[in-house]
């Protein structure tokens, strides 16, 4: 299968011309697809290689014990069946988040709704809380708690933002947000309206940082689709041209291309329980171009001790703001080469997956796409410029097929090398009548890292890999302080996947779980870890945020390798101290805290 390259200002088969965009409205193409139509792939049984290509023998590396664990009766639900409007399709995220502060990490799933349940004529669906019982099972504690959200969910963005030592929940919806503060009671106050981040309308994939280094944790929020459920766009009506609600030729709902775009917003934590919207002040509003931004993280590429900031847009070209330490950013989406792929094309853009996958102390950015495009994999050369060198990696080829949403990046198998994991799932359920090489159910693509080469695990038939659903948010985590890093899928109108990592190996491992000091957001959010064992040295970054609309563990997970001793740990702290800690021992998670370790002077930068 050859994949068409097409630049800007080259047409793509069966669409119109393209022009250059920057800064500017979306390109009035038609069709709803970034790239070109490609041969239908099909494995021996003539299933879609999206649903299809399972092998009998091999590594096992997940299993699904969702309904095990205690899943099985919780439902996603988001609109209807026949998915006719694009509010149905997008799906939601979930949140990894140890609310009780007993060490074991609980799960958070976000719901969507239905136009009865909106207008007041049925009971809408219920996010979900699940308390780990330690045991391998979860306790659906969301009643208890005060977190069902009801109202048609997108994302979630786990962080301590008081700093009280107790991680809270923000929710993104379509209509106001959520803003759940944690009691310290196992119950959550929603407080969005209070503190000023409720907004309206339809937000996304929502994350923390401190962009001022004040030690309080901002709130990025992005705007995907300004919507009007009242008057949904489809075809034949005015709020929207026929041709963007075709794929392929095929009629399917309208967007996002052609419908109007909701601006993102940056609000400052003012340290009071209030925040103060500064997307202007700051350059990060999106308020001329109004791209439909679908998920986001708050982390530092170009290693100057500040966190930038990274935009995932569906349709349009992403965004990169690299920080000024002035309390702006730049716009440097264009100019760092993040903002389209490497023929010059802006993509489909639903999740990010950031890490380093070479160990040379730089953060790379993956990216997942529409279906009939490659997943570009974008390499940090330094100072915030990136290339894509996803067919230099080879793992474009092999992604064309799959409609990608959640991605993260983590090393599976412990070998201290970040492996790539990325869950799927199509937005068009009409693709199932057509030959096209896709699937609307499809199976999780996971790369292995070998050396700084990413090479395809094969899906083993019966195994979490080998599961076909509409997948959408992932988060990931040792859910089992086995040392093992599992994943949690929320998959759109189903029930959710609960990857356990049963990979064989006796690699060792460590864990850090940091404590951010008083000029530090207390959960540590925004450091950045090197640890040094086994002949290299590994990066790794406290996030909140990205994946598609969900959030991972922040405790910091390293692969050792066969490595029985760890040569150094180095801490780069938000607040700007740079300290060596050492730790007792390893195969265990460490508490860590800001200031207990040797203070080290830092390089001067090139």
């Amino acid at each position: 299968m050859t994949l068409a390259v097409v630049a800007l200002g080259q047409s793509i088969p069966g669409q119109p011309a393209q022009k250059p965009n920057e800064g500017g409205q979306p390109p009035a193409v038609g069709g709803v697809n970034t790239g070109g139509p490609h041969v239908a792939i099909h494995d021996d049984q003539h299933r879609p290689i999206t649903a299809g290509g399972f092998v009998k023998t091999g590594p096992i590396v997940f299993e699904d014990i969702a309904e095990k664990a205690g899943f099985d009766k919780w439902q996603h639900q988001m609109g209807t069946p026949e998915k006719k409007y694009i509010l149905e399709t997008v799906g939601s995220g979930v949140g990894l988040i140890d609310y009780d502060n007993d060490g074991w990490l609980d799960i958070y799933l976000v719901n969507g709704s239905t136009y009865d349940a909106m207008a007041g004529k049925a009971p809408p669906p219920h996010a979900g809380l699940f308390h780990n019982n330690h045991d391998g099972t979860f306790t659906d504690v969301t009643a208890k708690a005060g977190v069902a959200n009801d109202r048609w969910g997108f994302g979630i963005a786990v962080a301590d933002y008081d700093n009280d030592g107790w991680s809270d929940l923000y929710i993104t919806n379509f209509g106001k947000n959520r803003l759940y503060h944690n009691n310290h009671d196992g119950t959550f106050t929603d407080v969005a309206e209070k503190a000023g981040v409720a907004l309206g309308n339809w937000s996304t994939g929502a994350t923390w940082g401190d962009f001022d280094g004040d030690g309080k944790l901002d709130l990025f929020v992005p705007g995907y689709v300004h919507y009007d459920i009242a008057a949904p766009p489809s075809q034949g009506s005015k709020n929207v041209a026929f041709s963007f609600c075709q794929f392929r030729g095929v009629r399917v709902m309208c967007g996002p291309r052609g419908l109007p775009g909701e601006p993102d917003h940056l609000f400052h934590n003012n340290g009071d329980g209030t925040f103060t919207d500064v997307s202007k002040k700051t350059g990060t509003g999106d308020e001329k171009s109004t791209y439909y931004g679908l998920a986001s993280v708050f982390i530092d590429v170009n290693n100057d001790g500040k966190v930038d900031l990274l935009v995932a847009d569906d349709s349009t070209p992403n965004y990169l703001y690299l920080n000024k330490g002035d309390g702006t950013f730049e716009d440097a989406s264009f100019a760092s080469g993040y903002a389209l792929n490497e023929g010059g094309r802006e993509t489909a853009s639903m999740g990010i997956a950031t890490g380093d996958l070479t160990h040379n102390g730089l953060i790379d950015v993956f990216n997942t796409t529409f279906s009939d495009d490659y997943k570009p994999l974008y390499r940090n050369d330094g100072e915030g410029n990136f290339t894509d060198v996803s067919y230099q990696f080879k793992i474009a080829e092999p992604t064309i097929p799959f409609l990608g949403w959640g991605a993260s990046f983590f090393d599976y198998d412990n070998d201290g090398w970040l492996d790539l994991l990325f869950v799927n799932g199509h937005v068009y359920p009409q693709v199932d009548q057509l030959d096209w090489g896709t699937s609307w159910k499809q199976r999780a693509i996971l790369f292995h890292n070998t050396d700084g080469k990413l090479e395809l695990v094969p899906a083993v038939e019966g195994t979490a890999l080998a599961k076909v659903a509409v997948a959408r948010g992932l988060a990931y985590g040792d859910l089992f302080n086995d040392g093992k890093v599992d994943a949690v899928v929320n998959n759109l109108d189903g029930t959710p996947s609960l990857f356990r990592n049963v990979s064989k190996q006796q690699n060792h491992w460590v864990a850090l779980k940091l404590i951010g000091g008083p000029r530090s957001p207390r959960d540590g959010v925004g450091t950045v870890a090197y640890l040094t064992a086994n002949g290299f040295r590994q990066r790794q970054d406290v996030l909140s945020g990205g994946s598609f609309a969900s959030s991972s563990d922040q405790r910091l997970h390293f692969g050792l390798g066969p490595a029985t001793k760890i040569d150094a740990v180095e801490l780069h702290w938000p607040s700007g101290l740079i300290e060596r800690v050492t730790l007792p021992g390893i195969d265990g998670i460490f508490t860590v805290q800001e200031g207990k370790g040797t203070p080290v002077t830092p390089e001067p930068r090139k």
